[in-house]
């Protein structure tokens, strides 16, 4: 068993932190504080060709590996986690579920723009009573000649009023439940397509997210991804990629807490003395170094399968429940071991704390996670 990465891999992710850390790091606590979408960053992942970067190169991607896009979403979130989220919805909830499940028509005409960054792509499925419950989305779509007509209200929609388009889950047959669900392709701009006010949150305060309101907004049917009532397989399956993702950004915040953490108790307090010659310090990095790299473990096995095909619902939900998990515990700790400056608003460990803990709510909280391993295991027992 070769735990190496190969060498295109590591290219990926040497670049991939250079570019974090020159161009992301630096601003990332002016977003946090501003609020401001980092509309910026986003052109330079266009700039640099990592938008769409696990596409086909004929559809303007660069044919990278899955663990390469998953190196690089680390990185990334390393340096800024609104910006390591914003690239993981584009990349793998929306770009990819429009290539995983679109005609070579809607490949065609859909991804080179978004590949070059000239659209920008958001994922809208939660509604207000439809969390971790996506069967019960309450979005209803008519048949109407030509196409359909889309009401409803989702909410939490990463990147939501930024984005160019967006993949909407509605019930085209509400008789039918889960299986009456079509996913549809909406323009920003569309006739009744509005948003709500953003979010103010506790962390990755620079990413927009906000409800998405459809008042009979017409969709044409060449704008049906995947087949008509197939719209909850396509929310499922395109998930698996996206929980990669948010595991990745979660082992990016804790790496970037744990670096901070260990540079400050290396050097000298005011009476002198090195922090970390303390053991009780000592252990504290001990422990979250070891979680790190135990979620990083499982997150790569993850990508790996991901990547060759292999259905990895249980090992996906366990590096998304194990990897937020010590990043929110690690972060903490990390943030107790600056004593007071830990603790101070607008200083790095507090923000990587408030950044962490949306990595065990969105794109499938903590429990869901558990009850997805649970059957899983329960499975391999029947």
């Amino acid at each position: 068993m070769d735990f190496r990465l190969s060498e295109q891999q590591q290219e990926y992710q040497t670049a991939a932190r250079a570019l974090a850390r020159t161009e992301f790091a630096p601003h990332a606590a002016a977003y946090d504080r501003t609020h401001a979408f980092p509309r910026r960053n986003f052109d330079l992942l266009a700039q640099h060709g990592y938008l769409g970067m696990t596409l086909p190169e004929r559809y303007g991607g660069r044919d990278a590996d899955y663990l390469s896009y998953t190196l690089c979403v680390e990185a990334f979130s390393e340096a800024c986690a609104t910006t390591g989220v914003i690239f993981e919805v584009h990349n793998s909830l929306h770009s990819e579920a429009v290539y995983n499940h679109g005609t070579d028509e809607q490949r065609q005409r859909f991804l080179p723009p978004l590949c070059r960054g000239e659209r920008l792509g958001a994922y809208a499925l939660t509604e207000p009573n439809a969390g971790s419950d996506a069967a019960a989305i309450a979005t209803t779509a008519a048949r109407v000649e030509g196409g359909w007509r889309l009401n409803g209200r989702k909410v939490f929609i990463t990147n939501g009023g930024e984005a160019d388009e967006y993949l909407v889950y509605a019930s085209s047959d509400p008789d039918r439940g889960s299986r009456g669900i079509t996913c549809f392709i909406v323009a920003k701009g569309t006739p009744g397509l509005s948003f709500g006010p953003p979010l103010e949150k506790l962390g990755i305060r620079a990413s927009a997210t906000t409800d998405v309101i459809l008042e009979d907004v017409f969709v044409p049917d060449d704008r049906v991804l995947g087949t008509v009532h197939e719209g909850y397989k396509i929310a499922l399956q395109t998930l698996h990629g996206g929980r990669i993702g948010i595991a990745a950004q979660a082992v990016g915040i804790l790496q970037a807490s744990l670096d901070h953490a260990a540079r400050a108790v290396l050097a000298q307090d005011s009476s002198g003395q090195k922090p970390a010659d303390r053991q009780l310090v000592q252990r504290h990095l001990a422990e979250i170094a070891t979680e790190l790299d135990a979620a990083r473990l499982l997150l790569y096995r993850a990508a790996w399968l991901h990547a060759q095909g292999i259905r990895a619902t249980k090992e996906i939900s366990m590096a998304k429940l194990f990897a937020s998990r010590v990043a929110m515990d690690g972060t903490l700790r990390a943030a107790e071991l600056l004593g007071g400056r830990g603790y101070e608003s607008g200083s790095l460990p507090e923000r990587l704390w408030r950044d962490a803990k949306i990595t065990e709510i969105y794109e499938g909280t903590s429990e869901v996670q558990r009850l997805v391993v649970a059957r899983a295991v329960l499975g391999e027992y029947q």
